[in-house]
Order: structure tokens, then C-alpha cells, then sequence
């Protein structure tokens, strides 16, 4: 196939990783960026001595990187070193009559009273603090996390790592016999409540579903494998952050010949198998046998295709489950913030009317959830000696008006809420800060309602029920990224890249 080319739009893990499976079959292979850095939402922010990941900050299920590596005879560390962490990630919760209750009595408070919890690896610790919430949660836990590491297996081996586009796929013995008791049909919360009764319990094994951009009732119950995840496999990171991991699948696409043109906006796609044409802004035509989009499959089928190549109609986007977007705080401050973990997250005492405010009546949430990222408890490279670097992430709903005031004002409570919640007051330390949301989602990825990461894994968006790899209305177009399958989070993005190349692969022979 050393005669064949292909044109990747877009940068980001999936267009990376689709490119380095096409060049490795000795395909010519151009990966165009609109942006002028790889990584696609995987951006880095540098100022003033601060570099910040922009979007991706987790490194989780690190067996789908080593796998990703393998391929090519390399390993992740042939390219990037990983630490991984410890705690994992620190919970404070938002008890505020607890906490009110407690400045009135003395002695030794109990967890229940504000206390934040550290999850870690070492699973008998964690069976002690899950049963100080409820008698008999340790042990349910241990049940919990055998049941996520069956879902895991069964669910990687079956529905991740083989591509299934279509139903008649799933009938098949070997599918329908592994897939019994996964959990497909019922959602997250429904199994969950099956183990934990104690609503902070709920959502300590709950809070991955922000990753996959659903919520706990619209989430199917297979998604408890984020849990093995969690727990079980670890929380990393690479020396360097998630741009370093950019970096590495960039580099290694090189070794095999790919060119990449970043500042590049790629305005149409024409064509067919064999002759497609990229069109540039400038005007300039790329030529090659395919083109794959990493795109958001809206934008390319909205805007770069003729009507008559589009598979969905305007309607059809409007009404997907888009899963959230962001508003994003980047802040460089002078001294520490010992009360955080590199990774800390903050629930308030009852999280459905945020969910309701992402999925159900859009608005700004009242008393958010919310995560914060400060790495440099970790790398001492992203910060100026004696400074730390975080930001501050509150999932918000896509599409929300994002305007300078609006901006401002939640700025200002969220740092109130940070100050009052995990005691880290940063209102008179910040030497940096940059915002970004929903409107610079929009503008800069060219994301469908500005979300932050995709399709939502809802039930109805989940597998075959997913935009296919293929185009069925243009021969010699394909997709990968995270809007198809198996859908969003890095990982699932290099193995989407996999199954994109496999796609082109087999129809090419």
C-alpha cells in the first residue's frame, strides 16, 4: 500500500493515532490542524513560566496506552516516564450543615463533618473509609470493584477493542453470552444503589461518569468499569502532562513518515475514493485516495461537506445528548496549596441540580461540583520556584451564553466556594489567569454547541448507536475521534483512531 495516501483533518488523539496505523501500513499519510499545536482539545497554555493542559489532565487506563505503543514495537517510556499517584485524587465535600454543626462542638470531628477523603489504590483502606460512611460498604465495595473489573474485561475484549458498527454485530453468541449481566440496559445510578446506600458513597464511584459525559440516570451501568479503572489500574502522570503524551504519539507518527501541517484551516471536503480534495483556507487543494476526519463530526458534515455527502440532517445534531461543556479557570499563584492533591474534586451534599442544570433545564449551576488540577504537586516544571499551577473546572451545560459578565461573576464564586470548601483561599495570590469556555470550545475546536468533549454516552448514544467510522454518503470518507466509537476520554480516542485505519485498511484490500 506504499502508493496509497491519506489526508487527517484534525490533530487530536484520534487523528494522531489514526495516522500512525496508516503510516505504519505504508501509508503517505498529512495530518492538517486548524490550530498551531497538535493535541486537538489536549492543547497546552505557556505563560510567564506556567504551562498548563488545557483540556485532558487524567492519565487513567494506562494498559490501552501500553497497548497503543506495542503496536509499533515501543512502549510508553520510550518517549514519556509516569509517576503514578498518591493519593489517587482528595474529595472534599460541601456539608455545610455538618460543617456548621461542627464549630459548635469540639474534640475529634468525624468524617461526616467535612473531612476530605483521599482515594487510593490500597483497597483495604478504602473498604475502612467506605465502611465508616455505612455499616457494611467495605465489603460491598470489594464486590463492587470485582463486578467493575468483570465489566472491564468483558467490555474491552468485546465492545471496545472489536469494532462492532452494527446491531447484527451483537448477535453473536460469544457477545450475547459475555454481555450478560454488564449492566446495558440499566443506568448507573440504579446500579450503584444496589451496593451503596450513603449518597457520598454514590457519588465517590460516581464522579468518573463527568469523563464520559453523562450523568448517573443517563449513564448505562456498563460504565461501572471506570471504577476498576479508578481504583484497580491507577491514576498516572507523565512526566511533562498530557501534552508530553501529545508529544510521544506526534513523534511517533514521524518515525513513520507522517507530515503534519498545523495553522492549517482545513473548508471543505470533495470527492470521492481515490480523488478526494481537502480544501485549505487559502485556497490550496489537497489531493489523496481517503480523507479521515478527526473533526467533531458535526462540524465536518455541517460545514466542510455538499449536502448530498451529509449522512444527518440539522435535526438529527440537534438532537443528540451533547455531553458538557466547561467553564475553565487557569490560575498561577504565588505559594503552595497543601489542602489539594494533584487531583481534588468538590461534590456538593446533593449534585442533581447541577446534573439537571447540564442535561435537563440548561443553566448555570447554583452550587456546582467541580474539579481542580494542580500538577505542580507533582512536576515541578509547570510553575516559577515558590508558585503553583491549577485550574479550576465546573462541567457546565453546552451551548450556555458565556459572556464577559457571566464569565466574571461565577469566577468570583467559584473562588468564594474553593476558599470555603477546601480552605485553599487564592483570590489574593493569582500572577496568572486565563478563562476559557463554552464559546472558546466553539471557536477554537470548532465544537458542536461548545461541548467539551462530544456525543454524551447516554443509552441511545452508546455502540452501534454511535456515527459509523464510514460515511455511507461519501465513498473514501471516514471519522474517528470521540464522537463515534467507542467513544470520548484520550484512551478511547487512540483506540478510535485504531478502528478508523482499520476501516480504510480493509476497504483498500
Amino acid at each position: 500500500m506504499s502508493d496509497r495516501t491519506a489526508t487527517v483533518v484534525g490533530g487530536g488523539f484520534g487523528g494522531l493515532a489514526t495516522a500512525c496505523f496508516l503510516a505504519d501500513a505504508g501509508w503517505d499519510v498529512t495530518v492538517v490542524e486548524r490550530n498551531d499545536q497538535l493535541g486537538g482539545r489536549a492543547s497546552v497554555l505557556e505563560r510567564d513560566g506556567f504551562r498548563f493542559d488545557m483540556g485532558p489532565s487524567w492519565y487513567l487506563m494506562p494498559d490501552v496506552f501500553e497497548r497503543f505503543f506495542a503496536h509499533f514495537d515501543r512502549e510508553p517510556a520510550d518517549y514519556y516516564d509516569l509517576e503514578r499517584l498518591d493519593p489517587h485524587y482528595r474529595v472534599y465535600f460541601k456539608d455545610t450543615e455538618a460543617r456548621r454543626a461542627s464549630n459548635d462542638s469540639s474534640g475529634d470531628e468525624p468524617r461526616e463533618h467535612g473531612d476530605p477523603v483521599d482515594v487510593t489504590g490500597d483497597v483495604d483502606e478504602m473498604q475502612d473509609v467506605f465502611e465508616s460512611y455505612e455499616a457494611g460498604a467495605g465489603d460491598a465495595l470489594r464486590d463492587y470493584l470485582a463486578q467493575s473489573e468483570e465489566a472491564y474485561e468483558v467490555g474491552m475484549e468485546h465492545f471496545v477493542y472489536t469494532d462492532r458498527p452494527r446491531f447484527r454485530d451483537y448477535v453473536d453468541w460469544d457477545v450475547i453470552r459475555n454481555a450478560h449481566g454488564l449492566g446495558l440496559l440499566s443506568s448507573m445510578q440504579e446500579h450503584v444503589a444496589e451496593y451503596f446506600e450513603h449518597p457520598k458513597l454514590q457519588q465517590l464511584v460516581q464522579y468518573s461518569l463527568v469523563f464520559l459525559g453523562g450523568s448517573p440516570t443517563n449513564t448505562p451501568a456498563l460504565y461501572t468499569l471506570m471504577s476498576h479503572v479508578d481504583l484497580n489500574l491507577g491514576v498516572y502522570y507523565p512526566e511533562g502532562g498530557l501534552g508530553a503524551v501529545v508529544d510521544a504519539v506526534a513523534d511517533l507518527g514521524r518515525e513513520r513518515g507522517v507530515t503534519y501541517r498545523t495553522g492549517e484551516e482545513v473548508t471543505a471536503v470533495r470527492g470521492t475514493r481515490g480523488a478526494m480534495r481537502t480544501e485549505l483556507a487559502g485556497g490550496e487543494l489537497l489531493t489523496s485516495d481517503v480523507v479521515v476526519s478527526d473533526a467533531d463530526y458535526a462540524h465536518t458534515e455541517q460545514d466542510l461537506l455538499a449536502p448530498e455527502n451529509r449522512q444527518y440532517d440539522a435535526d438529527y445534531w440537534e438532537s443528540r445528548t451533547y455531553a458538557p461543556s466547561a467553564f475553565l479557570v487557569y490560575l498561577g499563584v504565588e505559594g503552595d496549596v497543601e489542602e489539594l492533591a494533584h487531583h481534588t474534586l468538590v461534590f456538593p451534599e446533593d449534585w442533581d441540580p447541577h446534573f439537571e442544570a447540564i442535561f435537563d433545564e440548561p443553566a448555570w449551576p447554583d452550587d456546582p461540583a467541580y474539579y481542580l488540577c494542580a500538577p505542580s504537586k507533582t512536576d515541578d516544571t509547570v510553575a516559577p520556584d515558590g508558585h503553583s499551577n491549577l485550574f479550576a473546572l465546573v462541567p457546565i451545560a453546552p451551548g450556555l451564553d458565556d459572556d464577559e459578565e457571566t464569565r466574571a461573576a461565577y469566577r468570583d464564586r467559584l473562588l468564594d466556594d474553593i476558599a470555603t470548601n477546601t480552605g485553599v483561599d487564592l483570590r489574593d495570590r493569582i500572577v496568572v489567569e486565563e478563562q476559557f469556555s463554552v464559546s472558546d470550545f466553539a471557536s477554537r475546536y470548532n465544537a458542536t454547541e461548545g461541548s467539551a468533549l462530544g456525543l454524551a454516552h447516554t443509552l441511545r448514544q452508546t455502540g452501534p448507536l454511535r456515527p459509523d467510522h464510514r460515511s455511507d454518503a461519501l465513498d473514501g470518507l471516514y471519522y474517528t475521534g470521540g464522537f463515534t466509537r467507542p467513544g470520548i476520554g484520550v484512551p478511547m480516542c487512540l483506540i478510535s483512531g485504531e478502528h478508523a485505519a482499520t476501516a480504510v485498511l480493509d476497504d483498500a484490500r
